[in-house]
């Protein structure tokens, strides 16, 4: 559902009150996040990917809050990387929808997380294991497999026709809707079930097919990655009159990519309006994410800056 012509008027409006509010707004707001018992943070982001909440779908960008019922989803060639308060990571490939469900803290030492990829790619890692810190029960289904992953490393991936789990470290308790429960002990077993079948019987994962699933998830440096803290960023276009800045406002952000639009004062009272995306780590990211935009939103070569 796209914004309303008022909705995204007042949109402007408040970046003309409170431009220099922003930084300070957000900051609080991840702040917030990282504090909360029961959170999931956006890490980092390979766009294009949105966050779908009550309808209404916006760019994913680092430092969002993630609640229960969010729906996650990443566009070709992207990458998502999350982080669970107690230290978890989650990372998403491309093409992939995930739901969050479940986040919640059960007492002082547990937690508690359902994550859904009904298609797409994951991995899950858990931190690393310390005397007295606090349980979490995380459980992922994949499509039409369900593991309770606890203290388990995970890699998995729905496309259609084949659902795989792979156990990569730990222990793991797997059951698909037509085979009885199994527990998984030894790293590289893969579980997997063409689409609408009972699972085939368990194999292990080579070193090739293992090396080819991992490289699925992770970030690809120099890919116009965003990460939580960046101080480079993309000036799309400055343009002069607010309908152009807002339809190209909105054409970015339809195409998977969070820009801000930052008034400028200029001559005779006349404003400009500068659209920007921000937190690029390094100038070789914010020049790919740079290209990456030009060639999504037919612009001609937007500038790279540093904060």
């Amino acid at each position: 559902m796209s914004m309303t012509t008022g909705g995204r008027r007042l949109l402007l409006a408040l970046a003309l009150l409170s431009a220099l509010l922003a930084t300070a707004a957000q900051a609080s707001d991840v702040e917030k996040a990282a504090r909360s018992t029961d959170a999931v943070r956006v890490d980092a982001v390979q766009a294009p990917a949105w966050l779908e909440r009550n309808g209404q779908r916006t760019p994913l960008a680092p430092g969002m809050r993630l609640h229960n019922r969010d729906l996650l989803i990443t566009g070709s060639a992207a990458r998502v990387e999350l982080r669970l308060a107690e230290g978890s990571v989650l990372k998403l490939g491309d093409n992939t929808q995930l739901a969050i469900n479940a986040l919640a803290r059960r007492d002082a030492r547990t937690s508690t997380a359902a994550f859904v990829v009904e298609h797409g790619v994951f991995r899950f890692t858990p931190p690393l294991a310390h005397a007295g810190t606090a349980q979490r029960r995380v459980n992922v289904r994949i499509a039409s497999i369900t593991a309770a992953l606890r203290q388990a490393e995970v890699w998995g991936s729905a496309d259609g026709q084949r659902d795989l789990l792979c156990l990569l470290a730990g222990s793991i308790s797997a059951v698909h809707e037509l085979d009885s429960p199994r527990d998984f002990a030894e790293p590289l077993s893969v579980y997997r079930a063409p689409s609408g079948e009972a699972p085939l019987d368990v194999a292990f994962a080579s070193s090739d097919e293992l090396a080819g699933w991992l490289v699925q998830t992770e970030l690809l440096e120099g890919s116009g990655v965003q990460r939580q803290g960046g101080r480079w960023q993309v000036e799309l276009a400055t343009l002069g009159d607010e309908a152009s800045a807002l339809e190209l406002y909105d054409r970015a952000r339809a195409a998977g990519f969070a820009v801000r639009i930052r008034p400028r004062a200029g001559e005779a009272a006349a404003w400009r309006y500068a659209l920007r995306a921000t937190q690029l780590p390094t100038r070789a990211e914010a020049s790919a994410l740079a290209a990456k935009m030009a060639g999504a939103l037919a612009l001609e070569a937007p500038r790279v800056l540093r904060r």
